[in-house]
């Protein structure tokens, strides 16, 4: 998309300087606004065209049922899918009785900016009607950071060359039609009309709907509020139906003469609160927005994002794109948890219903450790939705025989809804990425308090679900059958080791915690017997490793397995799943996305540097990529491993995902975990970040095609920025108390007054990996590939 010359290349800005139709559904995605709470799509103020409209609330979903061709026990028998609620965009506009639709008349310009540091999507249009008459139209649109149930449109219109009279249409609306939403027509059904009616209202300039999900008994309350400038004679009123809550307003318009609307909307929703409380709950919203005002709404806007950018910013020179794509990521990363306030990410974020809305692992794994070091506040509260979700997994557990809690592969409330075993049940994983978040977090912050309380319970029933699952051999060694691990090419193996060594983090991470926090661990029934048995099990832990190969091994068994015919694949036969059988997939030496790569980011103390050189280039040579989790990952262990050209190839991969559509499914929503991958592929990767047991660290280096990269991090409540470039890593503590890190293992301790320089160490030398056929990542070259440099250039303070 970005490289298609409507989309200029800006650091600070995604622009839009003529409409595509035919990326439509892809913009809407790349322009949608959310606050975790919230998303709207980027749509058309006025409604149509459109590629797939959408208004989100998180949580808000309705039920479907899972039928299987072959029942078995312990199968999810209901499915979740967010649904589309009352959209208040809508601002229909008809200038002399003429619709403005783009699709008729003449769009002599169209333009629509998303500005990273205000927080605002605005547009502009001069639109000719088929009668020969041309307006300006501008929108500016948020969604407020600050206000968490808010968002807001300001809508002018003025005529450019004679009177007219104009007629805007602000509205509430539900139920709207919707694109079919593929071949189940058990989603169909729930996402097609699911809102019942049980209030509408219009008076005034107020308007107001509250319906009731049928199945999920969800009620789900809109609110708008106007304020309307236009010349003397404008006048307006209010009209409301089921599903439907208009204010209509009238105005006749010389050329030099606006009117302007500025619509306040307000959400809610509740699964046990009364239709009054709703009620009350979004008008009660409104009138705080109403009292804010527009102005006050855009200043706390700008005012949150100064404060995120000082703290989050990532800087790169020598490649335009991928700074434009970092801060873009950043956003959207934010956007997605700033106010979901204990409730989950889904993995496309509030932008689209790919994945029916549900939250997967990639959030603890790739989402969460970007907020961890750059809006810390923001990842408590996801945590604690995992804990509220407690009382299912430990449901869930005992249905399958299991100790602890066992957390769904897919979910929005918590319930499993993945209904195909393989690449749910079986991927246990999820319980050790979700221990492991909590660890990072605390490491990171030194949330006592969170410990103690949530992060303490999550550690004990996931590693409680480890000890239980796993078994000991007649050599005492610990095994965990019957997993999948990352990798879903690969289902239901032995020991897969992304799994194991993680659960090993988790079992011993659980037991310290448990010697931390004595009085709560006795709450918990931890006693120093079952801490003992963690630590046996983890100190015997499986590691499948191939001695005639030198590499470790993906699973038990893993090298052993055929090799896939990559030569004999065509690129059109990618992503594999759609093309090949699952069977054919298991049984073969594929890797859809990094695993054991994976487990080296995250895991690195399990292995030595050999070690690692060698395993990536045997997993390289095998890894096809049909998910765009794996860019990023594989771009951190290039980096390390010293194939920086490769990482540099990766990274470009993981943050124009997409901007440039590249998995072809940019139009259901933003892929939430790749975006978060640029970050980390930049931070991680090149500048080398590690936090292992406490202790903070960087390994920096730069590919030879940058020639700067500087970012900040949020650590212990100080602010350090690193500086990388001219052969030398600079690191500053931007504030608080003095801070120890390492500098490749050379300890260093940083104070405000002293900021402290260190020389990049040479790169090892490797040869360089092989990829599979036709899957090699594109190579990079830096500006060459950027598109139309923008006039902004500043960077925040």
């Amino acid at each position: 998309m970005i490289s298609h010359p409507s989309f200029a290349v800006e650091p600070w800005r995604l622009r839009e300087t003529e409409l595509n139709l035919e990326v439509l559904a892809q913009s809407e995605s790349v322009f949608a606004l959310a606050n975790g709470h919230i998303g709207w799509r980027g749509n058309l103020d006025e409604g149509e065209p459109h590629g797939l409209p959408g208004t989100y609330l998180n949580g808000v979903h309705e039920l479907h049922p899972l039928p299987y061709a072959e029942a078995g026990y312990g199968y999810p028998e209901s499915g979740e899918t967010m649904i589309n609620v009352t959209n208040g965009k809508i601002i229909r506009l008809l200038v002399d009785d003429e619709p403005f639709d783009l699709r008729y008349g003449e769009l002599t310009a169209h333009e629509r900016v998303l500005d990273f540091r205000s927080g605002l999507l605005t547009r502009t249009a001069e639109w000719t009607t088929p009668t020969g008459r041309s307006l300006r139209i501008t929108s500016t649109r948020l969604v407020s950071l600050t206000q968490r149930a808010v968002a807001a449109v300001a809508y002018e219109v003025e005529p450019l060359d004679g009177d007219a009279r104009v007629v805007l249409q602000s509205e509430l609306v539900a139920n709207e039609k919707l694109p079919a939403s593929g071949n189940d027509p058990r989603i169909a059904a729930a996402v097609d009309s699911p809102l019942r009616s049980q209030e509408h209202y219009a008076q005034g300039t107020r308007l107001r709907l509250v319906h009731c999900t049928e199945r999920s008994r969800l009620l789900v309350g809109a609110a708008a509020d106007h304020l309307v400038e236009g010349p003397e004679g404008t006048t307006w009123a209010a009209h409301s139906e089921p599903d439907i809550s208009r204010l209509t307003v009238i105005s006749s318009l010389a050329p030099g003469r606006r009117l302007r609307l500025v619509k306040f909307v307000s959400y809610g929703w509740s699964g046990q609160r009364s239709l009054p409380a709703v009620h009350d709950q979004v008008d009660a919203a409104l009138a705080a927005a109403r009292a804010t005002g527009w102005e006050g709404l855009l200043a706390e806007q700008r005012a949150y994002l100064d404060r995120f950018w000082a703290g989050a910013d990532v800087e790169v020179d020598g490649d335009a794109q991928i700074q434009q794509a970092v801060r873009f990521a950043l956003f959207h990363v934010l956007q997605a948890a700033a106010r979901g306030e204990e409730r989950a990410i889904p993995g496309k974020g509030l932008t689209g219903t790919g994945y029916d809305g549900h939250s997967f692992w990639d959030i603890e794994s790739f989402v969460l450790p970007v907020l961890t070091f750059t809006a810390p506040k923001a990842v408590a509260p996801v945590l604690r939705w995992r804990h509220s979700t407690l009382p299912v997994a430990r449901r869930r557990a005992r249905q399958l025989g299991l100790a602890g809690a066992a957390f769904p592969w897919r979910t929005i409330t918590g319930q499993e809804c993945s209904a195909y075993w393989p690449a749910g049940t079986a991927a246990f994983h999820v319980n050790a990425d979700i221990a492991d978040a909590v660890r990072r977090y605390v490491n990171a912050t030194g949330d006592e308090a969170f410990e103690k309380g949530p992060g303490l319970d999550l550690l004990v029933d996931t590693a409680r679900l480890w000890h239980s699952l796993g078994h000991h051999d007649s050599q005492g060694t610990f095994h965990i059958d019957g997993v999948t691990g990352p990798d879903e090419y690969s289902a239901v193996a032995r020991d897969n080791l992304y799994t194991n060594l993680m659960a090993q983090q988790n079992l011993l991470a659980a037991a310290e915690a448990a010697v931390r926090h004595p009085d709560r661990a006795r709450e918990l029934g931890v006693d120093e017997e079952e801490t003992a048995a963690w630590r046996d099990a983890a100190g015997a832990v499986a590691i499948p490793y191939n001695e005639a190969l030198g590499v470790h091994e993906q699973a038990e068994g893993f090298t052993r397995c055929q090799q896939w015919d990559f030569d004999a694949t065509e690129a059109e036969q990618y992503p594999l799943l759609l093309h090949f059988p699952y069977f054919d997939l298991y049984r073969k030496q594929v890797v859809k996305q990094a695993d054991l790569v994976l487990a080296m980011q995250m895991r690195g103390d399990a292995f030595t540097a050999e070690e690692k050189a060698r395993n990536f280039a045997y997993y390289e040579a095998l890894t096809v990529r049909d998910s765009s989790l794996s860019a990023c990952t594989q771009s951190v262990m290039a980096a390390e491993t010293g194939h920086l050209r490769l990482a540099y190839a990766y990274l470009g991969e993981a943050a124009l995902m997409d901007l440039e559509d590249l998995e072809h499914n940019t139009r259901d929503g933003l892929h939430i975990a790749s975006l978060a991958g640029s970050w980390i592929a930049l931070v991680l990767g090149f500048g080398g970040l590690r936090l292992r047991d406490g202790a903070f660290g960087f390994s920096p280096r730069l590919p030879e095609q940058l020639s700067r990269l500087a970012f900040s991090v949020v650590v212990l409540g100080r602010r350090l920025r690193v500086e990388i470039g001219g052969g030398l890593a600079r690191y500053t503590l931007v504030h608080g108390e003095p801070l120890d890190i390492h500098h490749h293992g050379e300890a260093l301790t940083l104070t405000a007054a002293a900021p402290a320089e260190r020389p990049l160490l040479p790169v090892a030398a490797h040869p360089e990996p092989e990829q599979p056929r036709t899957r090699r990542p594109a190579d990079r070259q830096g500006d060459r590939f950027g598109g139309v440099l923008g006039p902004e250039g500043d960077t925040p303070a």
